[in-house]
């Protein structure tokens, strides 16, 4: 069984309304690729990965007068996909949804929402991802309300060959200061979008802590807008959004081997993910933001984890249509997980 995660920059923008690809020279939401060069890049990393099933981070638009599963499943028949069909769950309003594609001949899936439904006033504790989870963000001994601007998608899966395990898809809300006027604005909006991260983290961790009390099988996938030493608010905070989704230091952590490696160096390079164009420094940022994390039950399936660099891996790199693929497509590279999924 492989299942991959992959962040698609801006893929809603290669569809119109009805869910048609664009597919022209018209340019893209990526700087200098036309729609028809970064869809046929998708094309070529989606049929390399032949992955039973695709978390897809920033997947088509939902809403009223556009279809996710309509373009996803239109977007796997023009490339003629074997993962062919699509899930969402709860959908949001920034043109970014999440969304699994998969092949219905191998793995069966159904949302699976937990947790109570809050509503806008929110609960403690681990309530429903669309609604809003009470916590203290700045110990003011005032309960502030956070919500997800994308709500995690909860999956219930089941393979062919009978093994049964739960997927919850994440992307967790960016840190970038928008709307700052000056240096000391930025700063104080970083500050109070990192609290945020942090309790939507605390929130996604609460629910994991359900799954591990009933000994479910569980993986943990998508893009957590955040790292191991990413940057200086980890040290005014004292952890990682990705260090407590893990559960460091508590019982029944979560696991990804590129997370372990990346929290245990202290020089030298760590593993990456996605690589960004710094416009100021003329040159690329890359960061470890993808993750495949998963409970010892699934890792012990004879868990192999990969990341579809196309500097890094040997085999894309020596791909050359691969390699370029993965560059034009996404300024992020998927990960995938096989393990043996026998009961």
């Amino acid at each position: 069984m492989r299942i991959a995660t992959y962040n698609v920059e801006w893929f809603s923008s290669l569809f119109d309304d009805e869910g048609a690809l664009f597919d022209d020279d018209g340019w893209s939401a990526r700087y200098n690729i036309t729609r028809a060069q970064q869809t046929a890049a998708l094309g070529e990393v989606f049929r390399a990965l032949d992955a039973d099933a695709i978390m897809v981070i920033e997947a088509p638009d939902q809403s009223r007068g556009r279809s996710a599963i309509q373009a996803l499943t239109g977007f796997a028949a023009h490339f003629g996909l074997r993962a062919r069909d699509a899930l969402i769950g709860f959908p949001n309003d920034t043109q970014q949804e999440i969304a699994l594609l998969y092949d219905p001949d191998c793995i069966s899936v159904r949302h699976d929402p937990k947790g109570v439904a809050s509503g806008p006033e929110g609960a403690r504790g681990a309530p429903r991802f669309d609604g809003a989870f009470r916590i203290d963000l700045d110990i003011d001994a005032t309960e502030d309300r956070v919500v997800f601007s994308k709500p995690p998608l909860e999956i219930a899966a089941r393979t062919r060959n009978g093994f049964e395990f739960h997927m919850i898809g994440t992307h967790l809300k960016s840190k970038a200061p928008h709307g700052a006027t000056n240096a000391a604005d930025a700063l104080r909006i970083n500050i109070a979008n990192r609290r945020k991260q942090l309790a939507q983290a605390i929130w996604l961790r609460g629910r994991i802590l359900e799954h591990r009390a009933a000994e479910t099988p569980l993986m943990v996938l998508g893009d957590l807008n955040d790292g191991v030493g990413l940057d200086e608010f980890e040290s005014l905070f004292g952890r990682s959004s990705v260090e407590i989704i893990m559960g460091e230091g508590e019982a029944g952590p979560l696991f990804d081997p590129h997370a372990r490696r990346a929290l245990g160096r202290k020089l030298g390079a760590a593993p990456t993910t996605a690589r960004f164009w710094i416009r100021p420094e003329k040159r690329y940022l890359q960061a470890l933001l993808d993750y495949i994390l998963v409970t010892d039950d699934i890792r012990a399936r004879n868990a192999r984890w990969r990341i579809w660099h196309p500097l890094d891996d040997p085999e894309c790199w020596h791909n050359p249509v691969l390699r370029d693929a993965l560059v034009t497509a996404s300024d992020h590279f998927p990960v995938t997980i096989d393990f043996d999924d026998a009961s």
